[in-house]
């Protein structure tokens, strides 16, 4: 099979060399079997996204630099690095699923690049040419959304909990930004936000061809805009960051509002899940019990320093160090953790 390609470049700069702020991004939805089916549909001006590229150009398919586990029959999961975002990862730092249907597929997360995008598009290639019909983005974070606009080009419906187009409005500038200068601006080349075109309000289910993903959205827990998947083909849940295995939980919701999503997650009925980071996938309901206990030592602690009467810089170096062992880059995120359960118990 061939692909459509483009190179994209960082405007250049006094003294720099030719190339060294290039790569070469992939243009889903012009695979043909041949290099003259695929030049016969490439658009004749490049895609208004590029920032600094040259004329899209056909080769044959490479092979996907990520590796994704089969878990279960037709979903398949990539694990991301358990590692905070850089040059080196691109974003790749959270955990991605697809579900191969009968009629289409469904893909569950982006990365947190285009890049990232662009590869999990070729590992679906490698094992279907059926049509990627749904993006499913769990949450707002920028690791689980920049790689978004690769499946819409690719003809996939982008779907999010009802407060995600808001959410992603709102801080499209700042992650742009932010998450940009973590991972270096040639691995962030052509990474852009883009909006979910529907929305879940409460349950919806998607049906690929005898395979049906059942969503659901939350109220505010790990952040205002969490959304799972059920995948009732296999009874695997797919959590999202309403779930953290070894890598060290972030809260940016409600704590209270959490712990209580968490309860009720817990109460479905499903055999195995597939966390946001970790795992890849883990007994349920058992698989959550970390978090559950983690969440319930923050909440206790953070009532405790209030109660004695610590204020928020010092109450942050105490709360829930206990838990220190029991998670990976827990000193990054602790501490903020701290800061949000504090703020949220402290006007009970």
């Amino acid at each position: 099979m061939f692909e459509a390609f483009v190179a994209i470049c960082i405007l250049a700069s006094a003294g720099a060399e030719p190339g060294q702020s290039c790569r070469t991004a992939l243009l889903p939805g012009h695979a043909a079997d041949s290099p003259a089916g695929c030049e016969a549909t490439l658009p004749e001006k490049p895609p208004a996204w590029l920032v600094d590229g040259g004329a899209p150009y056909c080769a044959a398919r490479p092979r996907s630099r990520l590796v994704f586990t089969e878990v279960a029959p037709g979903l398949f999961v990539h694990s991301g690095a358990i590692a905070e975002p850089d040059a080196d990862n691109a974003g790749d730092v959270s955990n991605i699923a697809f579900v191969i249907g009968g009629r289409g597929i469904a893909v569950i997360d982006s990365g947190g690049s285009r890049q990232v995008g662009e590869q999990v598009y070729l590992a679906i290639r490698e094992r279907s040419e059926l049509p990627i019909s749904h993006l499913v983005v769990t949450h707002m974070h920028p690791d689980h959304v920049f790689g978004a606009e690769v499946f819409r080009e690719a003809g996939a419906e982008i779907v999010g909990q009802q407060n995600l187009p808001r959410a992603l409005a709102d801080r499209a500038g700042s992650y742009m930004t932010s998450f940009g200068r973590l991972i270096g601006a040639q691995a962030f080349l052509g990474s852009r936000i883009v909006a979910p075109e529907r929305t879940v309000h409460d349950k919806e289910s998607l049906d690929l061809g005898g395979r049906v993903l059942a969503l659901q959205a939350w109220p505010t827990a790990h952040t205002a805009t969490d959304l799972t998947v059920l995948d009732q083909g296999t009874n695997v849940l797919i959590a999202g960051d309403l779930l953290f295995d070894s890598h060290a939980p972030a809260l940016d919701g409600s704590l209270k509002g959490w712990r209580s999503v968490l309860a009720d997650l817990m109460r479905i009925r499903a055999d195995r899940v597939v966390p946001g980071h970790g795992g890849p996938i883990l007994p349920w309901p058992e698989g959550a019990e970390p978090l559950a206990r983690y969440l319930g030592v923050l909440d206790a602690d953070t009532r405790a320093a209030l109660q004695a009467g610590l204020p928020l810089s010092a109450a942050a170096r105490t709360i829930a160090k206990s838990e220190a062992g029991h998670w990976r880059l827990f000193d990054l995120y602790n501490a903020r953790n701290a800061t949000v359960a504090y703020t949220e118990l402290e006007w009970e």
